[in-house]
């Protein structure tokens, strides 16, 4: 394993969708790195399990909070919480996304109202909660995209929609934020092995077919692995990139390089 630079002890990052996938990897690299974590999922058991193996590793480090993001105040109390017990948040990572893939004709206005509100509006409100829990000194926030923001996949128009906006909306973030000297990235991962991604695997008729089919699709060889994403999250989110602000960092092994993905 290649050892990774102690750079954020003494910081304190919040990450949403922590418990499982992409969001637990980013929150075990900002660990590793030395940061304090606070854990926000809607999955209790799953989140406070996380917690403890955090805690095992280095006592007081981490903390689970159990929140449903389509629950604007449900939010806005995290934000009042930290902010009363005078937690400094130096990086938020927005990474909690939900995907349905169905058609044009199966989606309800429900299903699309669900996605915005947590793919667009909760990041959103994330960042208006925390506000008064940033130091004068700044700090980083890093939204969790897709590649769908970009390039247009079959049965994923409220996602697309969704991931787009985040994009749109990172960089007016970055604008807004930046006399704060708050600095607002974005990634934009490709496929990465998560437990959704097997269970949509496990929706074809022939699973192993997709999968070689998905892997020969990379001019790198291989599907992402979270810790692709997180490694990346972790150096946005850091003192080092201090002259970066309003990017979108695709990172899917050259996926969309080719013509058509």
């Amino acid at each position: 394993m290649v050892e990774r630079v102690q750079n954020y002890a003494g910081k304190r990052a919040l990450v949403t969708g922590a418990a499982q996938g992409i969001g637990r990897a980013i929150a075990e690299e900002l660990h590793r790195r030395g940061a304090e974590v606070l854990l926000l999922d809607r999955k209790a058991e799953k989140v406070a399990a996380f917690a403890a193996e955090l805690n095992a590793l280095r006592d007081g480090s981490a903390a689970a909070h159990v929140v449903d993001l389509t629950d604007a105040e449900a939010i806005k109390k995290i934000g009042a919480e930290l902010h009363s017990a005078k937690k400094t948040v130096n990086l938020l990572v927005n990474n909690a996304g939900v995907e349905l893939d169905l058609s044009i004709e199966k989606l309800s206005s429900a299903d699309f109202d669900l996605i915005i509100a947590v793919n667009l509006r909760a990041p959103f409100l994330m960042v208006q909660s925390l506000l008064p829990c940033f130091a004068e000194a700044g700090g980083a926030i890093v939204n969790v995209s897709s590649i769908h923001s970009t390039h247009a996949f079959l049965n994923a128009i409220p996602y697309a929609a969704s991931k787009a906006g985040l994009n749109a909306m990172t960089r007016n973030l970055a604008l807004e934020l930046a006399p704060r000297h708050i600095r607002v990235n974005a990634v934009a991962p490709g496929y990465i092995d998560t437990a959704m991604w097997d269970e949509w695997l496990a929706s074809s008729p022939d699973p192993e077919k997709l999968a070689r089919e998905t892997t020969a699709l990379h001019p790198l060889g291989r599907r992402g692995l979270p810790g692709d994403v997180a490694r990346m999250v972790a150096y946005l989110g850091s003192d080092e990139p201090e002259w970066i602000t309003g990017t979108v960092t695709v990172i899917d092994g050259g996926l969309t390089l080719r013509a058509h993905p």
